[in-house]
């Protein structure tokens, strides 16, 4: 099993919309491992764990726009090697 990690950031309208829990949802079907997790700056960091073509599928997901009620601007992505892997998708 060849799995894969990043850390993504997601500007825009990404708060207060359903966004991390739309996130969970999507990371959910997909079987990521994860968080959504919103930061001060009004974006959300998203921490995608699994399978290399699962973990593709969210951040093209997340590229396109994510839930309807956001409105994404700049999705910015980056190889991440967690500590430990997560056991399941949060939105802390």
């Amino acid at each position: 099993m060849a799995t894969t990690c990043f850390k993504i950031w997601v500007y825009g309208l990404v708060q207060g919309v359903g966004f991390r829990y739309s996130t969970q949802a999507q990371a959910r079907q997909l079987d990521v491992k994860g968080y959504a997790r919103n930061l001060s700056d009004g974006s959300v960091e998203v921490l995608a764990w699994g399978e290399e073509a699962q973990v593709m599928a969210l951040i093209d997901w997340l590229k396109a726009g994510g839930p309807r009620s956001a409105r994404v601007e700049k999705v910015l992505v980056e190889p991440h090697q967690p500590a430990e892997p997560p056991s399941h998708f949060t939105t802390g």
